[in-house]
């Protein structure tokens, strides 16, 4: 199966580019399955049933979240009603579920979505909680498994890899909206340490630079805004399980001037 996975979607920007792209890249790459991070798709902030219903229609089939899950109040019913995932390792009673599995192309997939620690907010254990599913996974004779981990730490991300490849299909981590240099396939996992944003690519981390920078050079806070006009950017992961492994991985950049760019995931020889 061809799996697909956009990580931070930041407000109409972001929106805007999974509209003009996505559908052309199902059709182009014979993607089965398309998996999107939400967290950061309504203005920056939580999403909304608007957004929600404006992203499915796009051709997204499964929705993660992370820290701003909770930004809008839109949210609790929609776990019901849409195909959306928040942190596994929230607390038990807390709505929702991390954790769904598919019918794909004759094969079962699970979705799991974790969070990390540092800088984050309260939750259980990230690493216990992802052992434990992954295991309950096997037992119930799921193989291809694909995890989208929203930490701040690289060094937290690089650990679920450690702990977990060769027992999943795909780590890919999400939340800097920085994209980083690492997408590989080792033991038969791909992994990438974040995949970056899709959205506004000439300011800081997808909002407009005035108040992140008043906050360096002062200390002093403000209210994060979505610039109105911007350059922008979608970027998404490509990868080919095959019955729990990871065959093939690539990235893909596509600018809002035209320029396409391919990467593909080096194999980490064994």
């Amino acid at each position: 199966m061809k799996i697909a996975f956009i990580g931070d979607i930041v407000g109409r920007p972001g929106r805007d580019m999974v509209k003009k792209h996505l559908q052309n890249i199902r059709d182009e790459y014979n993607i089965d399955f398309v998996v999107a991070n939400y967290e950061n798709a309504s203005h920056g902030f939580g999403l909304t049933l608007k957004n929600c219903n404006e992203l499915v229609a796009c051709g997204i089939d499964v929705m993660s979240g992370g820290n701003h899950t909770w930004d809008k109040k839109d949210i609790l019913p929609l776990f019901d009603t849409h195909e959306l995932l928040r942190p596994h390792n929230y607390p038990k009673g807390v709505p929702g579920t991390g954790c769904k599995v598919y019918e794909i192309a004759g094969e079962k997939l699970a979705v799991l979505n974790l969070m990390g620690h540092y800088s984050m907010p309260y939750t259980d254990n990230a690493f216990r909680c992802a052992k434990e599913s992954v295991e309950k996974l096997h037992a119930e004779g799921v193989k291809n498994i694909f995890i989208d981990f929203h930490a701040e730490a690289t060094s937290e991300k690089r650990g679920m890899m450690m702990l977990l490849q060769g027992q999943v299909s795909g780590i890919i981590g999400t939340h800097t909206h920085v994209s980083s240099d690492d997408f590989q396939i080792s033991k038969g996992t791909a992994y990438l340490s974040d995949i970056g944003l899709s959205g506004c690519r000439d300011n800081v981390i997808g909002m407009d630079a005035k108040v992140p920078l008043k906050q360096f050079l002062t200390g002093m806070k403000g209210h994060f805004d979505i610039p109105k006009k911007c350059k922008s950017i979608l970027q998404i992961a490509v990868m080919d399980f095959d019955d729990g492994v990871c065959k093939k991985a690539f990235k893909l950049k596509y600018f809002d001037d035209g320029r396409v760019i391919k990467t593909d995931a080096w194999v980490e020889e064994d």
